[in-house]
């Protein structure tokens, strides 16, 4: 075993604050992996609320660990030291438990290599006894957990906070029962929000479409999705604070989950409803807290500036003395106190997302605002002092033409002309991401735009622009994008796809082992799927009454405006009583 390795991990952790280490033997071990380097996964607050949630709960020593970097990489190799955890630099293979927080497709790879070098067997068909368990929770588990079902024994359907106690009860009473590993995979499908692939066969048709996933033992055919009724009730804020993350400077703070704008384009928006907002109080006594940690708050949630109590809230950060920082902001929900409040934080830059320059556009994706929403946010930021603005906008969306292109040049020159006449002479920058249709929204039948036209259509922006010097434009590469847009939509067969590309050296070997798989990512991108299609996610269910999705792909090709949600609504099924903790079967 490499000796720096372990020294350098103990370095790591003797810099942080708030990690939990038990002694050893004094409980059983949970490794919570995140499938990339520490810095990303220790900038997921996700990661944080489950860490402490394991811990919390009196059933498991929760240990962390994440994907080494380049160099540690080469030396783990080098010398054929296993991946080890954080904590107490023990090897992955030696924990019962094995956890996988995954929020992205392009770190499925990532998964892959921390199995490997955790000397755990990839395929979840080959572990037997004396192999941990593999679990794996986080957005891309509960929107489409098939293209990973191969290599994870159980995936977490939803919000994991209640469920994976439930999960530690039951390893634990199994544990004293002395049940195999297969009963005991049984006894996590019991859960509700549990999903346990190897007992369920997939089968296609001819035209290679899934035929069924059928139940091959006493398992629900439906799984529904968990999600937390009572944020209050579980701490949603950074757990261990440490200088190395993408806000070392930040002790961030959930002060809401989910989202009823209803955007039709967001996967978010329909997997995690219903809006919820963490209490005033709550967040005060958290807040308050926070100073001994940090001066500078970072506030987390799907539409920060949607929160009911927004104004009083950055009001309390200010009066304790305390900065805070936001993602990005709701241009319909900006307020001049917001503004103030982060102007005198420091921001120098205001973030929106209209996702769409055209008003057209944006009636399809229900994103809910126009120019005047936008013109107004730019000016609250100018007269509160705040230079710079950054808007999200997607290419290749349903419905796009080229006047759709035209049109986010023009919204870059408004928006500068706007900046200019409220006094800023900061920079406009355009984040540009091409459109991915994602599972559990109404999007999700449709067709990718091809490659090349999005291509073409980033090129004529950036040419658009040229001459704008205050203007900066960044483009997430289309070739990942192209990627996520097989993994997000897939099914089980792309399983060995993956294996033989990470076996073959990774990511950049996908296109290869897609070709000796015999699939098509056309198959995949190009090809809108028929309202009677099964769908690789077809056995999961969100809540949302059945037909909803389809219903509101009717609305967009209408350019029809849903309203966000408000109490007592129960228009798409989340929020009725009847439904317990799902509904018909969503897609």
């Amino acid at each position: 075993m490499s000796w720096p390795l372990k020294e350098k991990l103990k370095k790591q952790l003797a810099a942080e604050q708030g990690a939990v280490i038990h002694a050893p033997g004094s409980r059983p071990g949970f490794a919570l992996a995140f499938p990339n380097t520490y810095q990303v996964g220790m900038s997921n607050l996700g990661f944080h609320i489950i860490y402490r949630e394991i811990n919390a709960s009196g059933l498991a020593a929760c240990e962390r660990v994440f994907l080494p970097g380049k160099k540690d990489l080469a030396e783990h190799h080098r010398t054929n030291t296993p991946l080890m955890t954080l904590e107490t630099q023990r090897p992955l293979y030696e924990f019962p438990l094995v956890g996988f927080a995954v929020s992205f497709e392009i770190d499925y790879f990532n998964l892959l290599a921390m199995l490997d070098l955790g000397k755990i067997p990839l395929l979840a068909a080959d572990r037997g006894e004396e192999h941990p368990i593999v679990l794996a929770g986080g957005p891309c588990a509960t929107f489409n957990p098939e293209p990973l079902a191969a290599f994870i024994d159980a995936f977490v359907i939803g919000e994991g906070e209640e469920v994976i106690r439930e999960i530690l009860a039951a390893w634990q009473r199994g544990r004293e029962e002395g049940l195999a590993r297969e009963d005991m995979l049984l006894s996590f499908a019991a859960i509700p929000g549990v999903y346990v692939p190897a007992f369920y066969k997939d089968e296609y048709n001819p035209d290679g479409t899934l035929a069924a996933l059928t139940p091959a033992a006493a398992v629900p055919a439906v799984i529904s999705r968990r999600w937390v009724r009572d944020l209050d009730a579980h701490p949603g804020q950074t757990a261990v604070v440490t200088a190395d993350t993408e806000f070392g400077d930040m002790y961030l703070i959930e002060i809401a989950r989910g989202c009823g704008r209803h955007c039709r384009f967001c996967m978010a928006g329909y997997c995690f409803r219903r809006p919820r907002a963490r209490s005033l109080a709550g967040l005060e006594e958290t807040i308050r807290r926070a100073e001994q940690y940090r001066d500078k708050i970072g506030l987390v949630g799907a539409a920060v500036s949607d929160h009911p109590d927004i104004d009083r809230l950055v009001a309390f950060i200010r009066a304790q003395g305390l900065k805070f920082s936001v993602a990005s902001i709701r241009a319909d929900s900006f307020t001049p106190a917001l503004a103030e409040a982060l102007a005198a934080s420091g921001h120098k830059t205001i973030t929106l997302a209209p996702e769409a320059a055209s008003d057209r556009l944006r009636r399809i994706i229900n994103k809910g605002i126009d120019a005047a929403d936008l013109e107004r946010a730019v000016a609250l930021a100018a007269a509160a002092g705040i230079p710079n603005v950054r808007l999200y906008i997607m290419v290749g969306l349903p419905g796009e033409q080229d006047d759709d292109i035209a049109a986010i040049a023009e919204l870059a020159r408004a928006t500068r002309r706007h900046m200019a006449a409220h006094g800023s002479g900061g920079r406009l920058t355009l984040s540009i991401n091409p459109f991915i249709p994602k599972p559990f929204t109404p999007f999700q039948w449709l067709p990718m735009a091809p490659r090349p036209v999005v291509e073409d259509r980033l090129a004529a922006i950036r040419a658009a622009l040229k001459a704008d010097k205050n203007t900066e434009i960044l483009v997430e590469p289309p070739k990942e994008a192209y990627l996520q847009g097989v993994l997000s939509r897939g099914d089980r067969r792309l399983g060995p796809v993956l294996l033989a590309a990470h076996r073959a050296g990774g990511p950049k070997h996908w296109p290869k082992a897609l070709a000796a798989a015999g699939l098509d990512e056309t198959f995949y991108l190009y090809r809108e799927r028929p309202a009677g299609e099964t769908l690789p996610w077809h056995h999961l269910d969100m809540g949302l009454e059945p037909g909803y999705l389809r219903q509101e792909l009717d609305r967009a090709r209408a350019e029809k405006y849903t309203p966000p949600c408000q109490p007592g609504c129960t228009r798409c099924g989340v929020c009725r009583p009847s439904q317990g903790e799902g509904g018909g079967n969503t897609p």
